[in-house]
């Protein structure tokens, strides 16, 4: 990569600043081995616009990032001069506890979050299952909703209202703090897995839901015949779960239950309705001929965790994400195939929205199975993007396997938003 400009260290008297370097399994091609970039991390947003200005007179390109988990995901950079971090911008500005809202800096901790709601008996439903570490703002740019989307819907659908720092450091507004919104355009949904290549997010509103009285998981699991009718059956019922995922068979026995299939099945709510739901969805169970487990309390929550550990894993050794969509009723099959293709393979796909991953390893998983993975997708209307791989899979394989119309629009938005391209440079689809 080109020497970093020496204009740089006046910018360190506004931020804390080191050297980064990221996991050689990251493979960013973007930053060469043995060479770190500055990693600045300013207090404020107002530090922030300053050094984004001076970044944009300079035309230096910048890799905005919370705690960096997610840096790796998505194309293969292009060259950066400096990460601009917003852990620093983490403080918590408004909670609306009587309207439901709350307003924080996007670069605090969706755990933190988590702990401040709970106070006033209030949660943000994204999780339970995301990776340790996530913050607000990587949560919205890279759309990582968790399992609770099959009661509470996706990102999008819990945003009001966004701030965020433009390509020439000028701050922008969308959105509100109040429920009902309906001036301007939308462009929370904009920002919503954008990938960091529109601006930085600086704050964020959110709109909130009371803490359930109990909670109830439900593990069933089981062939592809009963796991299908199952599903099937389900989703066309009363009942209503909070979180409904479908597991491949190696996950399903990595969570200690056999190598089958997989539905995980979470009610909360009041007690009686926890009760009711649970008994009805194990008579189910039964006659689709699948076996059942049950989880409550501290048992219900190391399940969750042990999904997260499994799904995003914390490793330095190179791994395989993908993020995948497909018809819900078409899930349980792609499920079957993945663990035909590779026994040691992971996937979890949530039945109501048929979005999902998949977690491959390298030593046991050829680009030739992501292409068919890929092609199984897409023949049922859904797609596969490849989000974390060795750098050789990326140089092989297109990784967002984009095949729709809306590129070209795609691009006049990021024309508009960041002319010199300084944002993520060829990190997003159509290396925008």
């Amino acid at each position: 990569m080109p020497p970093i400009d020496s204009s740089l260290s006046q910018l360190t008297t506004l931020a804390n600043s080191q050297d980064w370097q990221p996991p050689r399994s990251w493979g960013l091609s973007g930053v060469e081995e043995n060479s770190p970039v500055p990693l600045l991390t300013p207090a404020t947003w107002q530090e922030m616009a300053q050094i984004i200005k001076d970044a944009h007179q300079k035309g230096q390109k910048i890799l905005p990032c919370g705690q960096g988990s997610k840096l790796h995901w998505g194309g293969l950079l292009g060259n950066i001069d400096l990460v601009l971090g917003t852990t620093n911008l983490n403080r918590l500005i408004d909670h609306a506890a009587g309207d439901m809202t709350v307003t924080v800096e996007a670069g605090m901790g969706l755990a933190e979050l988590q702990t401040i709601l709970a106070q006033a008996n209030q949660f943000l439903p994204l999780g339970p299952n995301l990776p340790t570490g996530t913050t607000i703002g990587g949560a919205i740019a890279t759309a990582l909703t968790g399992s609770w989307r099959q009661r509470y819907g996706g990102v999008r659908d819990l945003l009001l209202g966004i701030s965020f720092l433009r390509a020439d450091g000028e701050l922008a507004k969308a959105g509100g703090r109040v429920v009902k919104n309906v001036a301007g355009y939308d462009l929370m949904k904009l920002f919503t897995s954008s990938y960091g290549t529109l601006g930085i997010l600086t704050q964020v509103t959110f709109r909130l839901y009371p803490l359930p009285e109990a909670s109830r998981t439900l593990l069933c699991t089981g062939n592809l015949a009963g796991i299908t009718q199952a599903a099937q059956t389900l989703l066309s019922s009363a009942l209503t779960p909070t979180s409904f995922d479908l597991l491949s068979p190696r996950l399903a026995q990595e969570l200690g239950a056999e190598a089958n299939l997989g539905l995980l099945v979470r009610f909360e709510g009041i007690p009686a309705s926890v009760q009711e739901q649970s008994d009805r969805l194990h008579h189910l169970a039964t006659t689709c001929n699948l076996q059942t487990q049950t989880y409550q309390d501290q048992d219900e929550a190391a399940l969750w965790q042990g999904l997260t550990n499994q799904i995003f894993p914390h490793s330095q050794t190179p791994t395989i994400t993908c993020k995948i969509g497909i018809i819900p009723t078409a899930a349980p099959q792609l499920l079957q195939s993945l663990h035909n293709f590779d026994q040691s393979s992971l996937g979890l796909i949530h039945a109501g929205s048929g979005v999902g991953w998949l977690h491959l390893e390298p030593l046991t998983t050829s680009p030739e199975i992501i292409t068919k993975l890929r092609q199984q997708c897409q023949n049922d209307q859904g797609y596969l993007s490849l989000l974390a791989a060795p750098t050789e899979y990326k140089q092989q394989l297109d990784v967002w396997g984009y095949n729709g119309n809306a590129l070209e629009i795609m691009q006049k938005l990021k024309q508009q938003f960041d002319p010199q391209a300084i944002f993520s440079p060829q990190r997003f689809v159509g290396d925008l």
